[in-house]
């Protein structure tokens, strides 16, 4: 029987050959409808496979689980369920979705109950974010921010090349894409000013990420190496870590982000788990000096996933402004999560763990506005004639990634936020 990630799939289902959700994907969200309550549902082309409705027809019923795990508002719970257990959904569903079987196929009736059309339904955030982290861990934006702020010669932090550098953020403002987000407020101090002032930001920024969902617990005082890391983490989504550039400048000494960047983050509505991203796994930079034994692994841990920023204008059309990939991080996520739980911090079901800016090495890859217009120096100037600096009030902000390959694309879908005034 050919695997779940196999190209030479097909599903029964009409699926256009640039679609995010093909059979080999399979990604997990939380939606909803008119008539059906918040649910867990799984992403395949232009459709959503109602698994609470699949349970009711006992279609799991050889896999070890309470068909109720998957009428929830959360993923929280069918996530904490285990690995074994994602996995063996996730090949359920596309033995089901299969272009030979029938046991849905076969039913009209079936057909209309279990599936629903994407754009009816409206997505919801997966998971219930108990903890959020976010990293600094790619090396071009380290570097292009270093030399902006501190020194050219010494543009990384004496740290920077021996730990994966991160924040404890803010949990309760992640909201899934779709969710427009006001233009925050904070002190900012001008270069020539005697004292700081309070208002809106005027330097509101993107930053291009990719984070990772924690599926599994650990004790307070237990460690994860890069090696176990896999069986600890659920999956991926496309992150937007909105930053006040300006409020960001005048607070972060002595202890790092604060009101810049709690206002809000973004995030896409499907998991694409790492079983679906397994073919995509490449090696990453070669990372000196040597990290300490905690930190080494075995194995690729970094992913080819193609990644694009596209700003739109009010009322105008969306222009892709970064093109740049997750396979650029010096710092992987099996890292990131070994070193977060190094000290005995617990690791808890849904945690969110963000990339940090995803930067490459030429001008149009850099992940955010701070570097594509070099701190606002170089503006950006759009089709329309406008330019940008950084965000402006009604502006769209819309990212997207895919990982491709050997004809089989496996896509996040998006995050598209609005940028509205301040309150």
């Amino acid at each position: 029987m050919l695997k779940a990630n196999d190209p030479g799939l097909h599903s029964w289902i009409e699926i256009a050959a640039d679609s995010d959700f093909p059979i080999q994907n399979l990604p997990f969200g939380i939606f909803t409808t008119p008539d059906r309550d918040p649910r867990v549902g799984v992403a395949i082309g232009e459709y959503i496979l109602d698994l609470c409705v699949v349970a009711q027809h006992n279609m799991f019923e050889l896999i070890d689980l309470d068909p109720n795990v998957f009428h929830r508002p959360y993923l929280n719970e069918f996530i904490a369920l285990g690995k074994p257990i994602w996995r063996a959904v996730r090949n359920r569903v596309s033995e089901l979705l299969r272009n030979h079987n029938e046991e849905i196929s076969g039913n009209s009736d079936l057909i209309r109950e279990c599936l629903v059309e994407q754009y009816k339904a409206q997505m919801l955030i997966p998971v219930q974010v108990p903890n959020y982290t976010d990293f600094y861990s790619s090396i071009e934006h380290a570097t292009n921010v270093g030399t902006m702020f501190r020194d050219p010669a010494n543009a990384l932090s004496p740290n920077w090349k021996h730990l994966p550098v991160g924040y404890h953020g803010r949990a309760s403002s992640i909201v899934v894409s779709g969710t427009n987000i006001h233009r925050p407020k904070g002190q900012t101090k001008a270069p020539q000013a005697d004292a700081p002032a309070f208002g809106s930001c005027r330097q509101l920024d993107f930053e291009l990420e990719v984070a990772f969902i924690t599926g599994r617990e650990t004790a307070l005082g237990q460690s994860i190496t890069p090696d176990q890391a896999d069986d600890y983490i659920f999956g991926l989504v496309l992150f937007n870590d909105w930053s006040a550039r300006d409020i960001q400048t005048w607070e972060y000494v002595p202890l790092g982000p604060f009101l810049a960047k709690s206002f809000g983050s973004s995030i896409s509505p499907w998991v694409v788990t790492l079983d679906a991203l397994e073919p995509f796994k490449v090696k990453g930079p070669e990372q000196d000096p040597r990290p300490l034994s905690y930190l080494e692994f075995t194995g690729n841990h970094h992913y080819d996933i193609n990644l694009e920023v596209l700003l739109q204008p009010a009322g105008g059309r969306a222009n892709c402004i970064s093109r740049s990939n997750y396979k650029y991080m010096y710092w992987n996520m099996n890292q990131q999560l070994a070193h977060q739980s190094s000290n005995g911090c617990n690791i808890q079901v849904g945690d969110v763990y963000a990339s940090g800016t995803i930067s490459g090495s030429t001008r149009e890859s850099y992940g955010s506005m701070l570097e594509l217009t070099w701190g606002g120096t170089q503006p950006i100037t759009l089709p329309d004639g406008t330019q940008r600096r950084f965000i402006n009030d009604h502006d769209t902000i819309i990212m997207r990634g895919y990982a491709g390959r050997n004809g089989t694309r496996i896509g996040f879908g998006e995050v598209r936020t609005k940028i509205l005034p301040a309150i």
